[in-house]
């Protein structure tokens, strides 16, 4: 792979008109910010401090939550260059998905106690919704949006301590936000086809109909729940039947719906199609697929919406169903559809690279612009990865995201490599939290005696 650690410093160079303010200049403190990423297996200030030379984590603390760079420059620019290498292809995704990050406390911006997907139950934690840009397996994160919670939003003193913008301080939902992403990517003019969301996102019908008004072509998973018409509901205002009362004005469907589970379980076993949807290490991996037109409405328009809805179950896991509705054109094969279901496995591998690698959860930022640049910085990781897995595509076909990490980590000079410099870092972390645990104390201290005898 030549020198990656060179090629990672001509990667940042590219970058470096982004951290120029009109004051100042913070290209060095980026680069050694991305460097930390890569080297400190803890991605917390402090011990990245301990391995980038000539760093320090009170500078990064600055970097982070007080310098004022526009890390939404930063995410344009990383977007356009995932676009410039994959956005020609027919096969070009955008999809939006959530992760929770678990954090103590409830200083850090947006923490709550809320769904934290990863760990699979509710728990004290943020939730970031991002989007990336991908082709197959070639994917990386290109945009963020962190999401406020509603207790957020009645507590202006509580976002006062965050310093978040007033202008963010309106209560959004993740759908919402997901809205907002795809919109950001079409006013950069990315190249993608479809956009994809999973079940949390096509349960909000306002959402699907949006993005259909937009003329966006997507594919989202629903819940098992959801209602669907199997003919044309075809909805009319009824006609008075008397003279009494009021006129009737609500839309009446004129036909039953039913949920999709329903009529999945009552199709017959031949109506499943074997179909393949990618290869992979253990060979080529398929599935089987019911998939039918269908309508959906929403109690209100004059008119039902007319999609495809696929219901794909896993090959000796007959429990194991995902159900999704798509509004791409009514010619669209089973077998493409099928496809672009399952895209969205690449963009949970590139969350939970981005956790296990780069420190997108690693964090230890309470603000919130600290918690946007950090985020920022990631996915600045996040595409040099990309671009050198792409590049040797060919030669390196395996090379993963955590290959390139323990390369790097021997590649780039460290800080502690002596046996004095590592003594003088523990040094300092037990003076620190000696410091926090007498902090501690004196603050119970001072509890007792306000409290009194």
């Amino acid at each position: 792979m030549g020198n990656l650690a060179e090629r990672l410093c001509i990667f940042h160079a590219r970058y470096t008109l982004f951290f120029i303010t009109r004051t100042r200049s913070v290209v060095e403190l980026s680069k050694k910010y991305l460097l930390g990423l890569f080297q400190s297996e803890k991605r917390n200030m402090e011990r990245m401090a301990e391995v980038v030379p000539d760093s320090n984590d009170q500078a990064y603390q600055h970097f982070m939550s007080k310098s004022p760079w526009d890390y939404r420059a930063v995410l344009h620019q990383i977007a356009s260059d995932v676009d410039a290498a994959i956005g020609d292809s027919e096969d070009c995704f955008l999809i939006i998905d959530e992760s929770g990050h678990a954090k103590k406390g409830r200083k850090s911006v947006g923490v709550a106690r809320q769904w934290n997907g990863r760990l699979g139950k509710v728990d004290n934690c943020q939730v970031g919704v991002y989007a990336a840009l991908g082709c197959g397996d070639e994917v990386s994160l290109i945009n963020e949006r962190l999401y406020l919670p509603q207790e957020w939003v009645d507590d202006p003193g509580r976002c006062d301590e965050a310093k978040i913008p007033q202008d963010e301080r309106a209560f959004r939902s993740k759908a919402q936000l997901a809205l907002e992403m795809v919109q950001d990517a079409r006013r950069w003019e990315l190249r993608y086809r479809w956009v994809g969301l999973d079940g949390g996102y096509g349960k909000e019908g306002w959402l699907l109909r949006a993005l259909d008004g937009d003329g966006e072509t997507w594919l989202a998973d629903v819940h098992r729940d959801q209602l669907v018409y199997l003919e044309d509901p075809e909805p009319v205002v009824p006609e008075r039947r008397g003279l009494k009362g009021k006129a009737p004005s609500r839309l009446v469907a004129q036909t039953l719906p039913m949920r999709v589970d329903k009529w999945a379980a009552e199709q017959p076993e031949l109506d499943w199609k074997k179909v393949v949807i990618r290869e992979s290490t253990k060979g080529a991996l398929a599935v089987e697929v019911l998939h039918r037109r269908v309508w959906l409405w929403d109690g209100e328009e004059p008119a039902a919406r007319f999609w495809h809805l696929i219901v794909r179950r896993e090959i000796g896991s007959p429990r194991e169903i995902k159900y999704s509705l798509s509004n791409a054109p009514e010619a669209t094969t089973t077998e493409r559809l099928a496809y672009q279901q399952a895209q969205r496995y690449w963009v949970e591998q590139a969350l939970r690279n981005g956790k296990s690698e780069v420190g997108l959860g690693g964090y230890q930022l309470r603000l919130w612009q600290g918690w946007h640049h950090h985020m920022a910085m990631v996915m600045l990781a996040m595409l040099f990865m990309f671009e050198v897995r792409r590049k040797h595509k060919k030669d390196l076909s395996l090379l993963s995201c955590h290959d390139i990490v323990e390369v790097l980590r021997v590649l780039l000079p460290r800080a502690n490599v002596t046996y004095e410099e590592i003594l003088r870092q523990l040094e300092e972390r037990h003076r620190r939290r000696q410091a926090s645990i007498d902090s501690a104390y004196a603050k119970q201290r001072g509890q007792r005696q306000k409290s009194g005898p």
